[in-house]
């Protein structure tokens, strides 16, 4: 790689990393949501009742 080889594989590696972010970002933020509605349905829930 003519003395290049260092950066070229922290590239490949930066490269990867940012799509497995990519990859594993939304699904992070889907459970984050889905947590948050379930905790504001039980919230409306006991209100609610009362």
């Amino acid at each position: 790689m003519g003395g290049y080889a260092f950066y070229v594989w922290i590239s490949y590696g930066l490269a990867a990393a940012i799509l497995v972010f990519n990859l594993v970002s939304p699904l992070w933020q889907q459970r984050r949501i889905l947590r948050r509605l379930a905790r504001r349905q039980r919230h409306e829930r006991s209100v609610s009742a009362s």
